[in-house]
């Protein structure tokens, strides 16, 4: 048995004949007897019975038919997702973020995503960077956006944004007037820091003790969303990316630019040893422009 025995057999019984069944394969009437004959053969039972010069099916030609259309179908399943992966790849695709750039980055470069990709569904997690490092390293997602302090080692990484924080204040705060901040400003005042293993905080930390400048630092967490929440309350200062805080309501916040600069720096990574699927280099592309 093989595979054109199957379709001479599918076209006799489409189109109720030998001689139209060679039509449609294009090949001669002789063939399509002998192709049907070879089927026989192989199954072990007559499929035709042969009624006044016509073919006429056998229930067990009936019943193998029903089956075989069936496949077909599963074939034609096949094809079209083979189309849909050629014109569009996969899909889904599964994008893991920090927090600074899940209300800003992320969501614009989705946006832009599926100006492209209407029809491919997203799965959009925002964790902590270390959370996102693990999740592309184990191949569970297909890429993420981590800052810098993560370990680099079982994913592929490359830097994707360097920003420069901005020193957020409560509105009416004594230095919401200055046009820059400087360590010595912010000497001895409440202060919303990361915890200190973010290589953020740490940078500042090296700032402030060149300057000699000591603020009191009054909560630590890890989102910058959650800074930005804890100064509009008027509880410290803090400091944020402009990305990080795209989007939020800004009247009971203002931004100020911050001396000496204090880089913040993101990467993006990929999982190890796969190669990029269309669908997820059109991702990164979004993702370069969203910046």
């Amino acid at each position: 048995m093989n595979l054109r025995q199957i379709e001479t057999f599918a076209a006799v019984m489409k189109s109720g004949s030998a001689s139209r069944a060679a039509d449609v394969l294009g090949v001669t009437q002789p063939a399509i007897s002998r192709s049907i004959a070879e089927f026989e053969r192989s199954v072990g039972f007559s499929l035709f019975a042969r009624i006044r010069n016509r073919l006429v099916p056998t229930p067990e030609a009936q019943l193998l038919y029903a089956d075989i259309v069936k496949a077909f179908r599963g074939i034609d399943t096949i094809r079209a997702s083979a189309a849909r992966i050629r014109d569009h790849g996969a899909g889904e695709i599964r994008v893991a973020s920090l927090s600074a750039f899940g209300m800003s980055v992320v969501p614009n470069a989705i946006r832009l995503f599926r100006e492209k990709h209407a029809d491919i569904r997203i799965t959009l997690h925002v964790l902590p960077s270390r959370e996102v490092r693990d999740l592309v390293a184990s191949g569970e997602f297909d890429l993420g956006l981590a800052a810098d302090e993560i370990e680099v080692s079982g994913v592929i990484s490359q830097k994707f944004l360097t920003a420069t924080s901005l020193c957020a204040l409560p509105l009416g705060h004594p230095l919401a007037d200055r046009e820059v901040i400087t360590p010595a400003d912010i000497d001895g005042l409440p202060m919303i820091a990361y915890v200190p293993e973010d290589r953020g905080r740490q940078r500042l930390d090296a700032i402030l003790a060149k300057a000699g400048a000591r603020p009191h630092i009054v909560v630590e967490t890890i989102y910058a969303s959650t800074v930005y929440a804890l100064v509009a309350q008027g509880i410290g200062l803090g400091f944020v990316s402009p990305q990080s805080v795209a989007g939020l309501d800004k009247s009971r916040v203002v931004l100020k630019r911050f001396e000496p600069a204090l880089g913040v720096n993101s990467l993006l990574i990929l999982p190890p040893d796969r190669p990029k699927s269309r669908l997820v280099r059109d991702f990164v592309s979004a993702l370069m422009a969203a910046r």
